[in-house]
């Protein structure tokens, strides 16, 4: 049959082949006036209701009048009476048949009444499901003709469809509107397991990966098969791309039979976090692009969020898509769509397990619930870094390698770094009360901060904005911070800080004197591995022939030998030092002791205990010393001193 021969008028559709039409076929409203013979080689159904209307005129005049709504419809589907009603084409030598429900509708029906005329038909992805179920309706199988479209379509699904992701995701989409057929025929469940075993079959490394950038990561992933190619569509990034055109229910299914079939995570965690991101657009917040979604009340995108969500594994994620910053996206709309708790702990755990990947914006969660008297949600960022202690210390158990506990400790220091970030930005909350800052400031171990300076910025934040805690609060806050911890510049800001307890004050000032002790300490007590003093009697006589050959090859080094030299005065300018130090000490000590000998024994007969000690130790004592008597008693001194040595010399 050409085909020209098929033309459509209105709600008709003829074939004008050269002989008349004795048939009408009625579907969805739809009147097709075809030929008995081409209909009923085909088809088994319409063989056997055409001859079931031929044998039984009462059954078939009943179905034509049930039937003149629908063909009240055709421009040219029929002719009227005198009385102005369409006149039955039984009497006109027609067969009326109506096929209510019919799979796929009038538009599939069309295409399976063309092959049953031979005319050659396109097979797809979004058609052959609906052809395969008109086939079974219509009983267009092998047993009653041979090549028939039963078959014709299922070597379709079987070599085609199934064999590609992205036609297996439009089969099982068409499947929508042609339930339960397709899902008794065993069509869904097939194009489910074809996406989950295709799935299978992509390597996890090149999930994420740009789409310039796939056929170059190809070349370098050498383990990728031409197989997993041409499933994939040789888009490894977009390999799920099409599926959010899927409904909620097919979704699902399709996520519970890969997680059945104990498919990788990250291509679980792939196909999740691709749909999401056609389904809630913008969760990013850096990316406002809007898509298309089947999902449409807010209650299927409660749902489907629920789904995702509950569904994501829980290990840290190792592909690029799912970035820490689009899970605070979906956790915020969790929050506005107000998801089950199940799956806001789901997420929350999740982020928790990358938390360094995130940013302050991203902590700074909005709170939504009219019982939280904060402007930020503060107890779900304390959950989220409960959960990330928890895995660290995990980690950190099996951690058997030097370097791999570096990187948990970097990891953790980074993590302590927004934690206090995080501090100073609620500080000035009015209506945080002092026991959750102190809570949410211990919660980080010790090992989280190297200084505490951040800390100690928060907490000044926290007193500045809130003068009326008391002194026992004040103080409780205080301790979240070790002063040992606080560098010198820190120690001078606290030491001036009246904003600050009296005891923190105090505390700041004895470590900030112990870190200068203990920088003079650490002066003194650098010492000279290589000394080059040649006079000394341990360079001459203890030296062996290992020391000489390093003490050689020191001394005929010039940067060696300039700090060395540099050394050697400092150690010794800070040995006189420190003889001067000792004997100043012990002279007091002395005066001290003779101080108390003499108060004990009473006051003496004249000039007091000043002139006693003054003649013990042959000093002498002023009434009154002021800075303008400094220089004359220092000019004084010096002319003493210039007078002993002449005397001594003569």
């Amino acid at each position: 049959m050409a085909a020209e021969e098929v033309t459509s008028k209105g709600q008709a559709w003829f074939c004008t082949g050269g002989l008349p039409s004795d048939i009408v076929v009625e579907v969805d409203g739809m009147a097709f006036h075809l030929h008995k013979f081409p209909l009923t080689s085909k088809s088994k159904k319409l063989h056997d209701l055409v001859t079931e209307q031929e044998t039984n005129p009462a059954r078939v005049q009943m179905t034509s009048k049930s039937s003149e709504k629908g063909i009240e419809k055709a421009d040219d589907g029929g002719r009227r009476g005198e009385n102005g009603n369409f006149e039955s084409e039984i009497e006109q030598g027609h067969c009326r048949i109506s096929l209510p429900n019919f799979p796929g509708g009038s538009e599939t029906f069309e295409t399976a009444a063309k092959f049953c005329y031979g005319v050659k038909i396109d097979l797809s992805a979004s058609n052959v499901a609906p052809l395969r179920c008109a086939g079974e309706v219509l009983e267009m199988t092998e047993e009653y003709s041979e090549h028939n479209l039963v078959s014709k379509t299922e070597g379709f699904l079987c070599q085609r469809a199934f064999r590609n992701v992205k036609h297996s995701i439009e089969a099982l989409k068409s499947c929508e509107r042609i339930l339960p057929l397709a899902e008794n025929l065993g069509i869904v469940q097939r194009c489910i397991d074809a996406i989950s075993s295709m799935a299978a079959l992509v390597d996890p490394s090149l999930l994420g990966w740009p789409v310039k950038d796939v056929a170059a990561g190809a070349s370098r992933k050498k383990t990728t098969s031409s197989t997993t190619k041409g499933c994939c569509g040789g888009a490894v990034d977009l390999w799920f791309d099409d599926q959010s055109i899927l409904c909620l229910d097919f979704f699902k299914r399709l996520i519970f039979t890969m997680r059945d079939q104990d498919l990788n995570p990250d291509i679980i965690e792939s196909c999740l976090i691709n749909h999401a991101k056609k389904c809630f657009p913008g969760s990013a917040r850096s990316n406002g692009k809007h898509s298309s979604s089947s999902v449409a009340s807010d209650a299927e995108r409660r749902e489907l969020l629920e789904t995702i969500a509950t569904n994501l594994p829980l290990e840290k994620s190792s592909i690029a898509s799912t970035s820490t910053r689009f899970l605070f996206g979906l956790l915020r709309y969790a929050n506005i769509l107000k998801a089950s708790e199940a799956s806001k702990a789901a997420l929350e755990r999740k982020i928790g397990a990358q938390l360094e990947q995130a940013t302050l914006d991203d902590l700074l969660i909005p709170s939504y619930s009219y019982l939280n008297e904060t402007l930020y949600d503060i107890d779900c960022a304390q959950r989220m870094l409960g959960y990330f202690l928890e895995s660290y210390k995990g980690s950190s158990v099996e951690a058997d390698d030097a370097n791999v506990r570096n990187v948990r400790s970097s990891t953790l220091m980074t993590v302590g770094k927004l934690v206090d970030g995080y501090l100073s930005e609620i500080a000035s909350d009015a209506n945080l009360k002092p026991e959750r800052f102190y809570e949410l400031a211990i919660s980080l171990p010790a090992q989280g901060r190297l200084f505490d300076d951040g800390l100690y910025g928060a907490i000044d934040v926290y007193l500045k904005a809130h003068p009326w805690i008391s002194e026992v609060e004040r103080e409780n806050i205080c301790r979240a911070m070790d002063c040992h911890k606080l560098t010198l510049e820190a120690c001078t800001h606290a030491a001036q800080n009246d904003r600050l307890p009296l005891c923190t004050v105090i505390q700041v000032l004895f470590v900030e004197q112990l870190q200068l002790r203990h920088a003079i300490a650490g002066t003194l007590i650098a010492a000279d591995p290589v000394p080059l003093d040649s006079g000394s009697p341990s360079a001459i006589e203890g030296g062996d022939e290992r020391g000489d050959r390093a003490t050689e090859q020191v001394q005929n080094s010039s940067p060696w030998r300039a700090a060395i030299s540099e050394n050697q005065v400092l150690r010794f300018d800070m040995s006189r030092m420190r003889s001067r130090v000792n004997e100043l000490e012990r002279m007091c000590r002395t005066m001290k002791k003779a101080i108390e000998k003499i108060d004990s024994a009473g006051p003496p007969a004249s000039g007091g205990w000043r002139n006693s000690v003054g003649r013990k130790f042959g000093c002498k004592f002023k009434t009154q010393v002021s800075d303008s008597h400094e220089s004359t008693v220092v000019v004084a001194s010096k002319a003493r001193h210039q007078s002993n040595r002449h005397r001594s010399s003569s």
